[in-house]
């Protein structure tokens, strides 16, 4: 059957409008559930709600998908120098520990900076700049405290480079290989205001009293899946994800209500399409919501693993998407350019599709990326243009207030007629994808050492 698309159009932008619930979705994930750690309580009732969703809307095959999670938490840290309580927030995996030590100003831990404090580093407590050294080559965070563990330091508190006090979770290790992406020692994230305490401190050769009490352990966590299956090629698959869990303690608005919201509301504009107007998607519609993106993207790679033996022609991933408003698609590998911007271009809307210079392992595209999967995320404010009063994500501060509901609803319109015209062109006008694991591989060793450019 021929396909209006101005009717079409008009008809899913009509829906993603006025009969959206992004605002009622963001009240139950942020405000009723709230904080959603991964294999948490607050992360099964929310997967339980998703699934639900998923059902409600008619999709095919929702259900939840159970793994067992390699996890972490910690019941206290504190740091003191003499009566003062600093800020702290554990990086996430941070091992326990109780130390008392000289601290030792490292600046922004690059090399310049330890060969002038080499002799002081054995068995210190550093204090690391977090951001990115002005004028320099970029170093990853990750590479500066392996090189400050390879000095002998016992201990990190890096300085958040916000400001108002404000301290974010982080992570260590290399997330490019996520399975062995852990600290070398303690680490700690302090405010840049008491950062300023710290090197002043250090100055005066004061010494700090680090606690940190934490566990590591496996529970069980849960990816939420669902389908919409196609009329004319159901061997074929598009997927769109995002993950509904969040950092430690936070409720996670912008991290990542905001892309779950954005996967509900594109599969509900779809499914009600089809319901309404008997317009089916010519490929299946995969819609999954991941567990454990911040836990080393551990439900994405679970997911990949169950469902992704045959390859699916795109996996688009959200995360992140009320900081600012949609601009494109960004790709990973090559072949798929000019086919997704000829699809962009019969939008009309000035979308555009770009291709990352490096691999990116900061979500959940990254586990498809390594099994040579076709995998996107959308140019949004993480390039250009990003909210100015939108810079949350891993801190208690990101609440459900920091989601734009207005452009949630334009991502749901803009993502839905996407989708939809990808699953209708034929397989044969599918660029090959000849991009192998073994590949893949041999660029993220070359790229290991590198900060990703992000444009």
């Amino acid at each position: 059957m021929e396909l209006d698309w101005k009717e079409i159009d008009r008809w899913i932008f009509g829906e993603a409008w006025t009969g959206s619930k992004a605002k009622e979705h963001a009240q139950v994930l942020c405000d009723e559930i709230g904080p959603r750690w991964a294999a948490s309580t607050g992360e099964h009732q929310a997967v339980e709600y998703i699934r639900d969703e998923f059902e409600k809307m008619g999709l095919e095959r929702a259900a939840l998908q159970e793994f067992v999670l390699d996890t972490w938490t910690y019941e206290s840290a504190e740091a003191r120098v003499g009566d003062f309580a600093i800020d702290l927030l554990p990086y996430n995996r941070c091992p326990s520990c109780v130390l008392q030590a000289p601290l030792v100003d490292v600046g922004f831990g690059t090399a310049h900076a330890l060969d002038k404090t080499r002799d002081k580093l054995r068995g210190c407590v550093a204090v690391m700049n977090l951001a990115l050294e002005p004028f320099t080559t970029p170093v990853p965070a990750n590479i500066r405290l392996q090189a400050l563990a390879d000095a002998g330091v016992a201990a990190v508190v890096a300085v958040d480079p916000k400001d108002g006090r404000r301290v974010e979770y982080h992570n260590g290790g290399d997330w490019r290989e996520p399975e062995t992406a852990e600290l070398p020692f303690p680490a700690v994230t302090t405010s840049r205001e008491h950062g300023r305490v710290l090197q002043h401190c250090a100055q005066q050769g004061q010494q700090i009293k680090l606690t940190v009490v934490s566990r590591f352990y496996q529970a069980p966590a849960h990816n939420v899946v669902g389908e919409i299956q196609g009329s004319r090629w159901p061997g074929e698959r598009l997927v769109l994800g995002g993950h509904h869990d969040t950092v430690y303690g936070t409720p996670g608005g912008n991290d990542n209500a905001s892309g779950t919201i954005a996967v509900l509301e594109t599969a509900r504009v779809l499914a009600e399409l089809k319901a309404e107007l008997g317009v089916e998607p010519g490929m299946n519609l995969c819609f999954a919501t991941y567990s454990a993106e911040e836990q080393r993207f551990q439900g994405a790679s679970e997911y990949v693993r169950r469902n992704c033996q045959e390859k699916p022609r795109l996996a688009i991933n959200l995360d992140e998407l009320s900081a600012g408003h949609m601009k494109g698609v960004v790709l990973a590998f090559d072949p798929l350019r000019d086919f997704v911007q000829a699809q962009l271009d019969t939008m009309g809307d000035g979308l555009k599709c770009h291709v990352m210079s490096q691999l990116d392992a900061t979500s959940d595209h990254f586990p498809f990326l390594r099994q040579g999967i076709d995998a996107a995320h959308l140019w949004r404010w993480r390039f250009r243009g990003r909210h100015a009063d939108s810079d949350y994500h891993h801190e208690p501060a990101d609440t459900a207030d920091k989601l734009n509901v207005r452009e949630l609803k334009e991502y749901a319109g803009q993502l839905a007629r996407l989708l939809l015209r990808l699953s209708h062109a034929e397989p044969d006008q599918w660029p090959e994808n000849a991009v192998t694991r073994e590949a893949v591989k041999q660029r993220l060793d070359a790229e290991r050492a590198t900060v990703v450019r992000v444009y």
